[in-house]
């Protein structure tokens, strides 16, 4: 069993350094997946509402062999269900598809500035914190001006903020936001949802010298940025070979190299995407 490090929360909880991901399983998928990846060592858990797999990564956890309070079971608020009532209705129907009695860490999927109500989303979550549904409270691809408005108007800090994160797009400003203000980066798209980059022959001549893989080079690039990589795999092979990445070392000239090409965006701008 692969022993993995975690992260100290700014709430006292733990985070493991490493997660699977669950996007786009659908629930069967998910069932066998997250089973699989928690025999192999996992302990960190992906989904959201809008990946409409919660019900099998519930399934996956409820037939494992590893005690669910081993497990942190990450979930996310669609941007159909922003507002203060209905985000506390919403994280129930997901508690209940997932059919666990409380959830590890709970995020805001997108901010969606232009519907204005993540501020009443986050109040509720800090309800469910101080209720005891939630363990812990996060974002997912926020800016620094959403989350410092988080903190102005709740005087509340997110744990987590899951944000696009690779090689390709290292996002150096605002990692380093998240380390002033005591905020954990969490990576979604770790590998960059890009063959190239892991085609890369400089990336490749790496790993060969290191004896490991392309996306273990890439992954550990994460690992010592201080980032929580969630590489998303369904393949025992890949989900073990993704997990095996804290035997190794990057030298400094290495880390340059992984990072050193034309950076862009692969997803959504925080600052106008919407996905209700």
């Amino acid at each position: 069993m692969i022993s993995i490090p975690a992260h100290t929360l700014n709430d006292g909880t733990r985070l493991p350094g490493i997660g699977l991901g669950t996007w786009p399983m659908d629930d069967a998928q998910a069932e066998q997946a997250v089973r699989g990846a928690l025999g192999l060592g996992y302990r960190l858990l992906d989904t959201a509402t809008n990946y409409r797999n919660e019900t099998g990564v519930g399934r996956g956890i409820a037939t494992g062999d590893v005690p669910r309070e081993e497990i942190v079971v990450t979930t996310k608020l669609p941007g159909r269900h922003h507002g203060y009532e209905e985000t506390l209705a919403s994280f129930e129907e997901s508690r209940q598809r997932l059919g666990l009695e409380y959830v590890d860490l709970y995020l805001i999927h997108w901010p969606l500035p232009r519907v204005d109500k993540y501020v009443d989303s986050w109040k509720a979550m800090v309800k469910l914190r101080a209720d005891g549904l939630v363990r812990s409270i996060g974002v997912s691809n926020f800016t620094p001006e959403h989350i410092e408005r988080l903190e102005k108007e709740t005087g509340v800090l997110p744990s987590v903020n899951q944000i696009e994160l690779h090689p390709l797009f290292p996002q150096d400003e605002l990692r380093a936001f998240h380390t002033a203000k005591g905020i954990v980066t969490e990576s979604w798209s770790p590998l960059g949802r890009d063959v190239l980059l892991l085609n890369d022959p400089k990336i490749a001549g790496i790993a060969e010298a290191l004896g490991v893989t392309p996306a273990q080079v890439v992954l550990r690039w994460h690992v010592q940025l201080g980032a929580v990589p969630i590489p998303k795999s369904a393949d025992p092979g890949r989900q073990r070979a993704n997990l095996d990445v804290f035997g190794f070392e990057l030298g400094p000239a290495q880390m340059d190299v992984v990072a050193d090409r034309a950076h862009r965006r692969l997803g959504g701008d925080p600052g106008t995407h919407e996905e209700f």
